[in-house]
């Protein structure tokens, strides 16, 4: 997206250096990724810096909204989804937009979706480091993935305080649904490999009273003060095979990092509470008191799904009317992609999630990471993308 920049690292890429990138990151941590790493990095420009900052606080204004529990406790479909000792504020958000052009050609963002949810911190670090190991000479050095130019060490160190904090890490845990098998394993490693905690399937979860605990590789119980939570409650709720001891309604004598609730508080049916310049309308199908005309204008999205499940982009006025369950659909204003970044072939369609993180010092939600999918297709997913080059996972270095 910055002009020169973009041109210095498409004339130095070699695709030599990209398989090597790729074979270290699938050994740093003995896993190959099974996700589409991207060839690039995306070099973000100080105005649309300024702008994506804009948004995350436009946004930010209304979840720290003392009322915001209110209007979103419709957001639970059921009452056994509900968890105990919700805390005050989401520990993780993800904020997610997608690049486009306004009337005058400037980048604006847009925002496609948003969660209340931990993402990859820790993957996106290394692949950032990998970056910069082999193609370093085309990424300008007063560039960051971090807003305020932290280190790694720096980084790491803030997320080692806000996750476990003074408990001894192996009362820590990363708490997932068969974490081997999951397509984000890697980032699960990596943290596990930084922060010193144990990551566990949620069928290992052992509990006795409030107690929660697992026996560790010589078989001593060990007790569980703080949970790391990994899990996508679309998924467990699929998973009936599971057996476990311990459900997430239990009353625990432990700590949630990222409490479950805001999984579902910050989200899809986040989207119509929200107004501003980077965000689009969106409507509760079951509250919309006519049917916009213009519909190819208009996404449809199920409240409840995963990884875009669900998501109709060409919508019909008879599709709208198969749908017996309106109050969990959005009828959700269309963005456009611009195709910004520069490839070897046709340029990319470029999403970007604001990683943000409550900082219990500072008692502030702030920007602390970033994420990038960059895509070819209709939409970003990897159904959409098969067989393209200069597509899938990134990160981007904001200007200094």
């Amino acid at each position: 997206m910055i002009y020169n920049h973009r041109k210095t690292y498409n004339s130095n890429y070699s695709e030599e250096k990209y398989q090597a990138l790729l074979a270290d990151v699938n050994t740093s941590y003995n896993y190959k990724v099974p996700f589409k790493i991207a060839e690039t990095p995306v070099f973000i420009p100080k105005e649309l810096k300024t702008k994506l900052v804009e948004a995350c606080e436009d946004i930010m204004s209304i979840i720290n909204k003392p009322n915001f529990k209110k209007l979103t406790d419709g957001a639970f479909f059921d009452e056994n989804t509900i968890v105990p000792n919700e805390d005050e504020h989401s520990k993780f958000i993800q904020l997610d937009f997608g690049i486009c052009k306004d009337a005058n050609e400037s980048l604006v963002p847009k925002l496609i979706e948003l969660q209340g949810f931990p993402s990859l911190y820790f993957f996106q670090e290394l692949l950032g480091s990998k970056y910069r190991e082999y193609f370093g000479e085309s990424i300008p050095k007063d560039f960051s993935q971090h807003l305020n130019g932290m280190t790694t060490d720096e980084y790491v160190e803030l997320l080692k305080r806000e996750i476990v904090g003074d408990t001894d890490p192996k009362q820590v845990i990363l708490l997932e649904i068969e974490p081997d098998q999951q397509a984000t394993a890697i980032d699960f490693y990596a943290t596990a490999a930084k922060l010193g905690i144990k990551v566990l399937c949620i069928t290992q979860l052992k509990k006795r009273g409030k107690t929660l605990f697992y026996l560790d590789d010589n078989g001593a119980e060990v007790e569980v003060l703080k949970i790391y939570n990994r899990i996508i409650f679309d998924e467990l709720h699929q998973r009936t095979d599971l057996k476990t001891e311990f459900s997430f309604q239990d009353e625990i004598d432990a700590e949630w990092i990222g409490h479950p609730n805001w999984f579902y508080r910050i989200s899809k049916y986040t989207m119509p509470l929200l107004k501003g310049d980077y965000v689009p309308k969106s409507y509760y199908l079951d509250k919309l008191e006519e049917i916009p005309t213009d519909l190819e204008n208009y996404v449809l999205k199920p409240l409840y799904s995963f990884a875009g499940a669900g998501v109709q982009i060409h919508v019909t006025r008879e599709m709208i009317d198969r749908i017996t369950n309106k109050s969990n659909y959005l009828l959700q204003e269309k963005v456009a992609y611009a195709p910004v970044i520069e490839t070897m072939d046709v340029p990319a369609k470029c999403e970007i999630r604001m990683m943000m993180l409550h900082n219990s010092k500072t008692n502030k939600t702030e920007i602390v990471s970033n994420l990038i999918r960059l895509s070819k297709g209709e939409m970003v997913g990897v159904k959409y993308n098969k067989d393209k080059t200069w597509v899938g996972g990134s990160t981007g270095f904001f200007e200094g």
